[in-house]
């Protein structure tokens, strides 16, 4: 193996596992960076991934991968942002280990993050969440499961890692029905469940059966669902529920799309914005900033509180006939 191969292996298993104790999602994350990276290098380069060195790996060969990801993978600013993160902490790592490839690293880690441009978050209007929930057939296995995973995603507002990480053990559906999850930074959470989502839950959760540390929303043959399954699924379901709802139909339907759904849901319902936080699990408040700014009734009812202006409506008429002749021209 070259001098890459090992340093990755050892990045992996003494960096993120040992001294960073990274979570399972964070492994997965860097992981598809680099499987992706390597594939690119090898299809440019023709050499098999544990051949490559580090020459092979410059600041060159890492901006054509970044432009891969957005002109041929169609990725989003953001998400190329993400790889480029994943390699960054690769290759401060290399320098610990490799000082004698100190210019080559420095190169790399020059490459800047992109910007882009904010846009207000997407999420799903009432109508069109009871659209979405009536769209899966539950006359058959998958939509019963489907069903209850969506409605559960928009009343609890989970992220995707946590839906597909949540077991049967970790709801609650006694007295102060709630669900515990570990999101981002290991932070465990309880959220607490409605009525109407116990409901759903109690009758999925007697016809799933299984063992209580088995995942919530599983297969057919009880594996844990991938997050691919998962957005394959809503999409499926998004195409149903645009017959019902058109306003749907434009709208781009992913399992974030429900956890802002949730957000603004609970913002319309007058809750704090600080506990709209701690229910997402936001490391920072001003990440829940952004639904402020999504939900126009709130201007709104801020506009209508404010004394209006009483200046009189009509256009500038000059004065003079010769002022008057100058600004016609």
């Amino acid at each position: 193996m070259s001098a890459v191969a090992p340093t990755m292996q050892l990045f992996f298993t003494e960096r993120l596992a040992k001294q960073r104790q990274a979570s399972p999602a964070t492994v997965r994350s860097y992981r598809s960076s680099f499987v992706l990276l390597l594939r690119f290098v090898q299809r440019r380069t023709g050499k098999a991934p544990s051949t490559l060195d580090w020459d092979d790996l410059g600041a060159g060969v890492i901006s054509a991968f970044l432009d891969h990801l957005e002109d041929d993978r169609h990725n989003s600013a953001r998400s190329r942002n993400t790889r480029l993160a994943a390699l960054r902490s690769l290759f401060r790592y290399a320098a610990l280990r490799h000082p004698e490839l100190a210019q080559l690293i420095q190169q790399v880690l020059a490459i800047p993050q992109k910007r882009f441009d904010k846009t207000n978050v997407s999420f799903l209007e009432p109508e069109e969440v009871a659209a979405l929930l009536a769209a899966p057939d539950r006359n058959r296995w998958e939509g019963r499961r489907d069903h209850a995973l969506m409605a559960f995603a928009v009343q609890t507002g989970l992220r995707l890692s946590e839906l597909t990480g949540a077991n049967c053990r970790d709801v609650a559906l006694g007295s102060g029905p709630h669900v515990r999850c570990i999101g981002k930074g290991r932070k465990e959470r309880c959220v607490p469940l409605t009525a109407e989502t116990v409901a759903i839950l109690q009758v999925w959760l007697q016809e799933r059966g299984g063992r209580r540390d088995g995942p919530l929303f599983p297969t057919r043959t009880g594996r844990r669902l991938s997050d691919d399954a998962v957005e394959a699924r809503i999409a499926l379901h998004k195409v149903l529920a645009a017959q019902g709802a058109p306003s749907l139909g434009p709208k781009k339907l992913t399992p974030h799309v429900m956890r802002h759904t949730c957000a603004m849901t609970l913002l319309r319902a007058g809750v704090d914005v600080v506990v709209i936080s701690l229910w997402l699990g936001h490391a920072d408040i001003r990440s829940t900033m952004q639904y402020l700014h999504a939900d126009l009734s709130i201007k709104e009812r801020a506009l209508a509180r404010t004394t209006p202006c009483s200046s009189k409506p009509g256009r500038y008429r000059a004065p003079d006939s010769l002022l008057a002749f100058l600004e016609s021209l």
